[in-house]
């Protein structure tokens, strides 16, 4: 959800390459507690997906965030083919069976990727079919464009996340193009509740509680996505992806330089080109790690 359900928890593996022998122990036992637990939430994310996109193109969402999604696969079947086609497993370079996992969180992490689902999802999906049961259209029309965008997010994650056959700065790429367009329509939505939305002077408990429901809720999802886009996206998740594509693309080049024969004339330029390379990438590397660790510190 919002690219970390991407980043967090493994998707299934259909060759059954990277599977390993149960273990009993109490780490073991927890990571399958909080691997289910992830796992239902995808479940529930895609049955809701499927509900959500039916409403969501009644008419209550704007011709730009309807055409965007085509904008978006487009886009990245373009970067898929184009700029970072897939290497190793996927991409027919010969590559072992590592896990298409680009980041590993804590235990802690998973329970912030949770809490953004519910702010996110859960949260705006019950207050739109609560502005539906009371005829709010107002509060509908608001926060559907939003649910529409994330709905197409988690299921083009959920597609590109079973799949070898995207490189994983693609995979970062989806969640980022959707969130940042998500916060526009967030901002949008935060100006109808607040300025255009308005009350008589003897309104109910009900409908004032009601009002500030859907003003809390338009800052939290403001909060939590700028959060997850400034704070995780860009610094951290887009970096790990970039730096696991080039190390896997060296060692398919490194590998290819040393299968070739000892006399074949080619042989000495690949190697020379492939030292050059590498040492290229090691020193862009130990960049980057010095930089997070200098952010980290901070």
């Amino acid at each position: 959800m919002s690219g970390l359900s991407l980043a967090v928890a493994p998707r299934s593996d259909p060759d059954h390459t990277s599977e390993k022998p149960p273990s009993d122990g109490p780490m073991q036992r927890e990571q399958t507690v909080m691997g289910g637990v992830m796992g239902s939430l995808r479940v529930i994310e895609l049955q809701l997906v499927a509900f959500i996109m039916v409403f969501s193109a009644s008419g209550l969402v704007p011709v730009l965030d309807l055409v965007f999604p085509f904008f978006a696969s487009a886009y990245i079947l373009a970067l898929s083919r184009l700029a970072f086609p897939a290497v190793g497993r996927g991409g027919g370079g010969g590559g072992g069976g590592g896990s298409r996992e680009v980041f590993s969180g804590s235990r802690g992490f998973r329970a912030y990727v949770v809490a953004g689902t519910t702010v996110g999802l859960f949260l705006p999906l019950a207050y739109v079919l609560g502005g539906f049961a009371r005829g709010d259209d107002h509060a509908v029309r608001s926060a559907t464009p939003h649910l529409f965008l994330l709905s197409c997010q988690i299921l083009m994650e959920n597609v590109i996340g079973g799949f070898s056959l995207f490189s994983p700065p693609v995979r970062a790429m989806v969640p980022l193009l959707y969130t940042v367009r998500r916060i526009f329509v967030i901002v949008d939505w935060i100006y109808d509740v607040w300025f255009n939305k308005t009350l008589p002077a003897n309104a109910s408990i009900k409908d004032v509680a009601w009002l500030w429901f859907g003003k809390t809720l338009a800052i939290a999802n403001l909060l939590y996505f700028s959060l997850n886009l400034y704070g995780f996206l860009i610094p951290r998740f887009l970096p790990r992806a970039f730096e696991r594509y080039f190390k896997e693309r060296d060692e398919i080049y490194s590998k290819m330089a040393e299968d070739k024969p000892a006399g074949d004339p080619a042989a000495q330029p690949a190697k020379s080109k492939s030292r050059r390379l590498r040492k290229l990438i090691d020193i862009r590397l130990s960049k980057r790690l010095i930089q997070q660790s200098a952010w980290i510190e901070m």
